[in-house]
């Protein structure tokens, strides 16, 4: 065991690193982004339209990704996305508008999606069977880790001139450096399979309906939260520190729901975290934002939020054959990323309305709708038996398709061994 771990570090230590820097530069951006949105007076309207737009180009960049790497490579990809995503950086820093703004992290989120999905074929190509789902809970950790620990530099406080978002172009910048020095070699372009929508919803309506309303909340968070914190009147030093709890949360809670999750029928699970995923949210709306107990809550937020997304896809496959797994996984990416679509602009409708607390109403309302939506289910539909249930593997929320390959095998692997159990 111990010599499989140090042969998977020396085949994907390359990938991780460059995945870190990454996170770490888009992190930065993100949080900074919107609090310069809202210190050069666009609104809260205008400032949902332009964070929602990383989204609109998280849908694009799949597509983009998979046409390039049919005809240059995994490394040449990685190198012309990470070139164009470090560039769309410096240009909130020379155009400040939010037009050009909007454009840039529509770019941005063209090309952080088209990386995801050339190290995560660069993951597949180099895991073995026996450590697919280990691989998969590296690559949640460093991505959320990254991200969180990009905010950190929000604490410098220069949130007002060019330098941080200089600092988040040479963070990913820097990411090509390892995968460019890797001895890895470049694994083959495989092109996924499809598999229609109105299909998976005809089969498990509720795995849809999960990875939505996981993207509706997530991209209120992500896309308002830095929003939401600037004009509660924390120091950016504080909005990084607010950003930050959720993806300790995600971290912390992760692994113990999917313990939960492969011992109880995931409905239930899923039910229950969403439910919490109301309460939370309502007590911060009435909670002072930067105390204590707001960032205590922010933690559980996140721990609900974060494993919502990898339990949806863990649902789903339950109910589906091996071989239909990745196509199925590339839809519940389109359908989290159109939910992440529209958070922002549900989130700015609430503030309008309600004010700035409306920014966590918003995220209660999203898990509203899956606590009434599987509610109903529960009473009308009888779930999956225990014994049919597969293993729960965290799961990144802004993952592509592809890492749905680091699940089939290991998932194959133990059907053949429950089969020559029963044979036996």
């Amino acid at each position: 065991m111990r010599s499989t771990r140090f042969e998977l570090l020396g085949a994907t230590w390359a990938l991780f690193l460059g995945l870190g820097f990454l996170m770490m530069g888009n992190g930065l951006q993100s949080s900074l982004v919107g609090l310069r949105t809202e210190s050069e007076g666009f609104g809260t309207t205008v400032s949902g339209i332009v964070m929602s737009f990383y989204f609109v180009g998280f849908l694009f960049g799949t597509r983009v990704a998979n046409k390039a790497l049919q005809n240059v490579g995994h490394v040449r990809v990685f190198a012309a996305l990470a070139s164009i995503a470090s560039s769309s950086v410096l240009v909130y820093a020379l155009a400040v508008n939010p037009l050009s703004w909007a454009a840039m992290r529509f770019a941005t989120g063209m090309c952080f999606a088209g990386l995801y999905v050339v190290v995560e074929g660069w993951l597949n190509d180099l895991a073995t069977n026996d450590n697919r789902g280990r691989t998969l809970a590296v690559y949640m950790v460093v991505s959320i880790g990254g991200v969180g620990v990009g905010q950190l530099f929000l604490s410098t406080g220069a949130t007002s001139g060019p330098n941080l978002f200089i600092l988040s172009s040479v963070l990913v910048s820097l990411a090509l450096v390892p995968v460019a020095l890797s001895g890895a070699s470049a694994p083959p372009v495989t092109i996924n399979p499809t598999f229609p929508l109105r299909e998976i919803w005809k089969i498990v309506p509720t795995g849809l309906i999960t990875s939505f309303a996981s993207g509706l909340g997530n991209g209120a968070l992500f896309g308002m939260g830095a929003v939401y914190a600037s004009g509660a009147g924390l120091s950016p030093a504080a909005v990084g520190i607010f950003i930050l709890m959720p993806m300790i949360g995600a971290v912390v809670f992760q692994f113990p729901i999917g313990i939960i999750s492969d011992k109880v029928p995931r409905r239930v699970v899923i039910f229950g975290v969403a439910l919490v995923g109301v309460l939370v949210p309502i007590a911060l709306a009435s909670t002072e934002a930067g105390s204590t107990l707001s960032l205590g809550l922010m933690v559980l937020l996140g721990g609900m939020m974060f494993p919502m997304y990898s339990l949806g896809i863990a649902y789903t496959n339950d109910w589906l054959p091996s071989g239909q797994i990745v196509a199925a996984a590339g839809q519940l990416v389109l359908t989290n990323g159109l939910g992440a679509v529209f958070g922002p602009f549900m989130a700015t409708g609430f503030i309008r309305v309600f004010g700035n607390q409306g920014f966590f109403l918003s995220i209660a309302t999203a898990h509203l709708f899956l606590v009434i939506y599987l509610g109903y289910r529960l009473i009308t539909r009888d779930g999956l038996p225990l014994d049919r249930q597969g293993p729960y593997v965290p799961f990144p929320a802004r993952a592509s398709g592809a890492a749905a390959g680091l699940l089939v095998r290991r998932r194959k692997k133990k059907v053949k061994k429950a089969a020559a159990a029963a044979g036996s």
